[in-house]
C-alpha cells in the first residue's frame, strides 16, 4: 500500500473529498491529511504569516508518524508568494522527515514545462491584487496571461461554497483566449469534476489545483497515470506521464 500525505489549509474543505474522489476505486493508494491554520489570503501581514514554514513543517512531521511516502503542499500560495518557497519548503520537508515532499505549484509549473507551455489562463477565488500577483509570479517563469478571472474572496472557507457552476463560466471565459492551458488556481475550489467535463482534446489543457497536486504525488511515487483517466487530460497526455524508471526524479519546476 502506498501512502499519500497532503498538507491542507485549515478552513479548506474541497481537497480532501476530492482527493478521496480521485482515489476511489484504485488499489494500492490511500490519502492522509494533516491541516494547519490558514483562514484567509491577502497580503497583508497578518494572512502572510500563515505560511511560515514552522507550522507547516509542524503538520508534516505529524504526517510522518503515518509513514507516508510522500509528502504534498496541497496549496498554491507560491503563486504569490514566489515559486522560490516551494522549492525550499519542499526541501525542507524532506529534510525533517526524510520523505519525499512534492507541491501544487511545483508540480504546476513542472506540467507547464513538459507541455511547452508559454500562456495559461487563470481561474481563482482570489482578490485583485492577490491575482495580479499571481499573474505576475508566473510571468516571471516565463508563462503569461491572456485571461484571467477572479471573484475578489478572502475568507478561505468560502472559496469552498463557489458553486460548480459559476466555476465553469469562468473556464469557458478564460479558455476562449486559446491559452496553452487554464488553471483552476485554488485547492478549496470545486473544480475538478467541471474541469474534467468541460476540456476537449482540441483546447487548451484543463488544470485543477488538487488535481495537479495528486498528478505531483504520482510522478514522485512513480505511479501510472491511467487510472485517473476520467479526470483529464493531465492523466492521459503522453508528455506527462511517468519518466521511465532509469530517469525518474521528483516533479521539478520551470526555472526562473
Amino acid at each position: 500500500m502506498l501512502r499519500i500525505g497532503m498538507l491542507t489549509p485549515s478552513s479548506n474543505t474541497v481537497l480532501e473529498p476530492v482527493t478521496s474522489a480521485m482515489l476511489a476505486g484504485v488499489g494500492g493508494i490511500s490519502a492522509h491529511f494533516s491541516r494547519f491554520k490558514v483562514t484567509e489570503i491577502a497580503l497583508d501581514q497578518k494572512a502572510l504569516a500563515q505560511f511560515d514554514d514552522s507550522e507547516i513543517l509542524r503538520a508534516a512531521e505529524l504526517l510522518a508518524h503515518a509513514k507516508v511516502d510522500v509528502i504534498a503542499w496541497n496549496g498554491t500560495s507560491a503563486s504569490w508568494l514566489g515559486i522560490e518557497r516551494d522549492r525550499a519548503l519542499a526541501k525542507r520537508i524532506t529534510a525533517a522527515t526524510g520523505i519525499p515532499a512534492s507541491t501544487c505549484i511545483l508540480a504546476l509549473v513542472d506540467i507547464l514545462k513538459r507541455i511547452g507551455a508559454t500562456s495559461q489562463g487563470l481561474v481563482s477565488p482570489y482578490t485583485d491584487d492577490v491575482q495580479a500577483r499571481i499573474v505576475a509570479t508566473f510571468a516571471a517563469a516565463g508563462i503569461v496571461c491572456p485571461a484571467e478571472r477572479h471573484l475578489g474572496i478572502r475568507d478561505n472557507f468560502s472559496f469552498g461554497t463557489v458553486e460548480e457552476a459559476a466555476i465553469g463560466g469562468m473556464i469557458r471565459e478564460v479558455a476562449a483566449a486559446a491559452p496553452d492551458a487554464v488553471t483552476i488556481l485554488c485547492t478549496n475550489m470545486n473544480g475538478a469534476r467541471i474541469a474534467a467535463e468541460l476540456e476537449r482534446e482540441d483546447g487548451p489543457l484543463l488544470l485543477d489545483s488538487v488535481a495537479v497536486t495528486l498528478w505531483g504525488c504520482l510522478q514522485a511515487l512513480g505511479q501510472p497515470m491511467h487510472d485517473f483517466a476520467r479526470w483529464g487530460r493531465l492523466f492521459r497526455d503522453p508528455r506527462l506521464a511517468n519518466p521511465s524508471k532509469a530517469d525518474r526524479e521528483p516533479a521539478c519546476p520551470i526555472s526562473t
